[in-house]
């Protein structure tokens, strides 16, 4: 048995399952739920976190905060069948088949600041893709200077993946003092902003979007991404780095208290 119901779990004990649904809420078990969890094994994992709250919360002064990433395997998806709008009484419906027409990857720099996104649509996600989106960002903030006339810098939050830590890459990136990259730890990219905006373009504009093509695809994503620059919010983040790393550290066991 890998779940117990009140009532399984009641006639396994010979007992009422209004008594066992009193023992759960009294324990405060729960056992219709479930989550998933990973440990960072990171060994600079107090480091990181530390650097990136501390970004996060208190920017430094002169200074753009871009949470950069990519959405890969994008896919545009064709229904076989007209979709039925939704009417009075009615919910939309859709056929439960569908037509693949190829995929797409979303590149993001999302400033903390202002919500801004700068962002490209590539065929694949590779060290040579990545790269020209990172001289993308450069043209776009070419020109943001401080009250002196100089170069704000710009620091990049970034996970692990390997196209972001390439020998290509990293000596763009040396030649480009201005830049400053910030590594979130080994599973843990969801510290980097832009997965919440990623998640907000998945509701809104792909999940029950309807693309022809991969350039329909695109062309629909672009759309949403002008609408949302024209339209968008600062970003707060609000953990400090001692309660992130204590929900990290937290006991994974349960303890019924008994």
């Amino acid at each position: 048995m890998t779940h117990w119901s009140s009532r399984l779990l009641a006639s396994r004990l010979k007992v009422s399952a209004s008594t066992v649904v009193t023992a759960w809420r009294a324990y405060g078990i729960k056992p219709w739920r479930s989550e998933s969890f990973r440990f960072s094994t990171d060994p600079e994992l107090v480091g990181k976190v530390t650097d990136i709250c501390g970004l996060y919360l208190a920017p430094p002064e002169n200074a753009i905060v871009l949470c950069v990433d990519e959405k890969s395997q994008i896919q545009a998806l064709d229904r076989t069948q007209p979709i039925l709008p939704m009417q009075p009484g009615l919910i939309e419906r859709r056929s439960h088949d569908y037509v693949r027409h190829g995929t797409s990857t979303l590149f993001a720099a999302l400033d903390i600041a202002t919500g801004q996104v700068t962002a490209a649509l590539k065929p694949r996600h590779r060290n040579q893709e990545f790269l020209a989106f990172l001289k993308q960002i450069e043209r776009a903030y070419r020109h943001v200077v401080d009250a002196d006339g100089q170069p704000v810098e710009l620091h990049l939050v970034m996970d692990n993946y390997a196209a972001h830590k390439h020998a290509n890459v990293k000596a763009w990136l040396a030649e480009n003092p201005r830049f400053k990259v910030h590594f979130t730890p080994t599973h843990a990219s969801w510290m980097n902003l832009v997965e919440v905006w990623f998640g907000i373009v998945e509701r809104q504009a792909i999940r029950r979007g309807i693309f022809t093509s991969v350039k329909d695809l695109n062309a629909k994503i672009r759309a949403f991404i002008d609408g949302w620059n024209h339209r968008s919010h600062p970003f707060v983040w609000t953990k400090t780095a001692d309660e992130v790393l204590k929900k990290a550290n937290r006991k994974k066991t349960s303890n019924a208290d008994h």
